[in-house]
């Protein structure tokens, strides 16, 4: 029989009790009676409204992959075990393709992922939670000139074609192409919305968003691509085709680089334990989606 129900049987019985007490006429019998009933009412509606918002619920959410994602998943985390105490959330941060390798495994029970999943993934189960998203901003040194580029003088300098700022207005400096390791989310997104699978020519790859944001900010002539929501002062943020890395400019559809964030089940939400199904409660209710705008993050629609 459900917790609940019982319950509410129980405090039906303890109040007919107390009815029948109360008709043989004992004052004494009768206040005491009645506020054990009130009493039993006011126990059984709290514990039953603890059991309803899962805060009665214990053990631990583990979640690995992009490191994009970071950010969103320690605010989340935090809020999150604010309000569930009993809940610990872990995360590692080793990359999109790692994060669902590790979720396809069972050694995490979600994994993040900066990408659409691929095919191959979805074929192995892998269901794909879209939970915000993000715009890739394209970064140089705080004292390159070069404001703004075009999306296909973008694809050149990551191809190699383009070696120099001069030719692009700039001064005359050599670019110093850096971009992510292979098997990162963002790399994959940035390469496959310009179209520059296997052919970009990178001076370096890093293995971290933390790491390109800090290279291209100590590099003169130096560029890379970040999550939108870790760019800071240390950097500068070129518009792309006339158009600014801004939340405004990609719910506009004029801003070319932006990317899911996925945070994958094996299986469909309904089907995870009830500790996964409240993680994702919360991401869905007002205090999770305050959490992710806080961010400088895009609601999906």
């Amino acid at each position: 029989m459900n917790k609940n129900l019982k319950k509410l049987l129980a405090f039906g019985a303890a109040a007919a009790i107390a009815a029948g007490l109360a008709g043989c006429g004992s004052s004494t019998t009768e206040t005491t009676t009645a506020a054990a009933a009130t009493e039993s009412s006011e126990a059984a509606s709290t514990e039953a409204a603890s059991e309803a918002s899962g805060s009665d619920l214990k053990g631990s959410i583990s979640l690995a992959g992009s490191t994009s994602m970071e950010k969103l998943c320690e605010a989340m985390s935090e809020s999150f075990m604010e309000k569930y105490p009993n809940i610990n959330v872990t995360a590692e941060y080793t990359g999109s393709g790692a994060g669902i390798e590790s979720l396809e495994s069972g050694s995490v029970d979600i994994g993040n992922s900066s990408r659409n999943l691929k095919d191959s993934e979805l074929e192995s189960g892998a269901v794909e939670n879209v939970v915000a998203i993000d715009g890739i901003a394209v970064i140089v040194d705080k004292d390159n000139t070069v404001t703004d580029l075009s999306s296909e003088d973008l694809a050149k300098i990551y191809k190699g074609e383009v070696t120099n700022w001069k030719d692009l207005g700039g001064k005359d400096e050599s670019i110093v192409v850096i971009g992510r390791e292979n098997g990162s989310g963002t790399r994959t997104a940035f390469e496959e919305l310009l179209k520059l699978e296997d052919a970009c020519k990178y001076a370096q790859e890093l293995d971290s968003t933390g790491g390109v944001l800090a290279k291209v900010a100590s590099t003169p002539g130096a560029i890379g691509y970040v999550s939108l929501d870790v760019v800071d002062d240390t950097v500068q943020a070129v518009k792309l085709d006339g158009a600014e890395a801004s939340e405004e400019s990609i719910v506009a559809g004029n801003y070319l680089l932006s990317r899911p964030f996925v945070m994958a089940t094996m299986g469909e939400i309904s089907e995870q334990n009830d500790l996964v199904k409240t993680w994702f409660d919360y991401i869905a209710s007002e205090e999770g989606q305050a959490v992710i705008k806080g961010l400088g993050l895009i609601l999906p629609q």
